[in-house]
């Protein structure tokens, strides 16, 4: 092929733009594709009073990334309009205000955001002591109808890598500030964060405060295997003239005695303890049951 045959910029002027353009500024006019605008119901008067994030707006967002990120000595917030690729990974085992929160802050964190949900699997969730109570397909599928979301990966690493970051053409990383001295969150999990962190990758989100505890689900054929419960079950059934089917979950300040042992329902940990009673009473009522029944 000779250059007689390659098309000239005069060329592509009259076949792309009858008005005689330039090609660098037809070229230009592609890389500014404006925000797709998600509608958002203002939040109430109580809402906006009691959660610290519901106030936050795109503006107050974007401005504190882009301080975090110009802090960084490796990243600096981009000063463009292009779509940036943001990511944000958890099990979603229930899904609370505070995982919307984040949702929404990765979302606005840049006036153009394609913004992706990896679910972590049962699989994944048991090899590292955590066994959620739904589904991966249905956590996946709470995640596919959030209005933040734009795409749901269901095969998510436990750990994120480079080249996970490669193949999926992620630009940042989100990760609730906090995260790194929580000790609930898995350190493996973390180190992955932490060369992302490096390279200038990882945008902050604040943390939601004052929220309600999220509900302990344990069903009851999980909780036989669970030494905790199968006691807790046990002093339901030993107190004194309790029906399991008729009588009102037991007083958080009972104690009593299991195996020589004293237990304190009320000294449950992070469990609810309400709802720590509960589950015992539904173990209880399905141990008192005839076997084969």
């Amino acid at each position: 092929m000779d250059s007689s045959s390659v098309l000239s910029d005069e060329d592509y002027d009259v076949i792309s733009n009858p008005g005689q353009r330039s090609l660098e500024s037809s070229i230009a006019d592609l890389h500014h594709i404006p925000a797709l605008t998600t509608y958002e119901l203002p939040p109430s008067d109580a809402a906006r009073e009691r959660l610290s994030a519901v106030t936050l707006s795109p503006v107050d967002i974007q401005g504190y990334v882009q301080k975090a990120l110009n802090a960084s000595s490796a990243g600096k917030y981009p000063r463009d309009n292009i779509t940036r690729r943001v990511y944000v990974d958890g099990v979603f085992d229930v899904l609370t205000v505070g995982h919307v929160h984040q949702l929404r802050q990765a979302k606005l964190s840049f006036p153009s955001v394609h913004l992706i949900v990896g679910v972590l699997s049962d699989e994944q969730c048991r090899a590292h002591n955590t066994t959620p109570h739904f589904s991966h397909l249905e956590r996946c599928e709470l995640m596919r109808h959030c209005r933040w979301v734009d795409q749901v990966l269901h095969d998510a690493p436990w750990t994120v890598n480079d080249r996970f970051i490669i193949d999926k053409r992620i630009d940042y990383l989100a990760l609730e500030e906090g995260s790194s001295v929580n000790p609930e969150f898995d350190k493996e999990r973390l180190k992955g964060y932490d060369v992302a962190k490096r390279l200038g990758r990882v945008l902050p989100t604040r943390m939601t405060t004052r929220l309600t505890a999220a509900p302990l689900l344990v069903s009851c054929n999980a909780s036989e295997d669970n030494a905790p419960f199968r006691e807790l079950a046990e002093m339901v059934l030993e107190q004194p003239g309790h029906n399991t089917f008729m009588d009102p979950p037991l007083k958080t300040s009972t104690a009593t005695s299991v195996d020589s042992k004293t237990h304190d329902i009320g000294a449950l940990g992070a469990m609810e303890d309400l709802e720590a009673i509960e589950v015992a009473d539904r173990c209880a009522r399905k141990q008192r049951q005839p076997a084969g029944a």
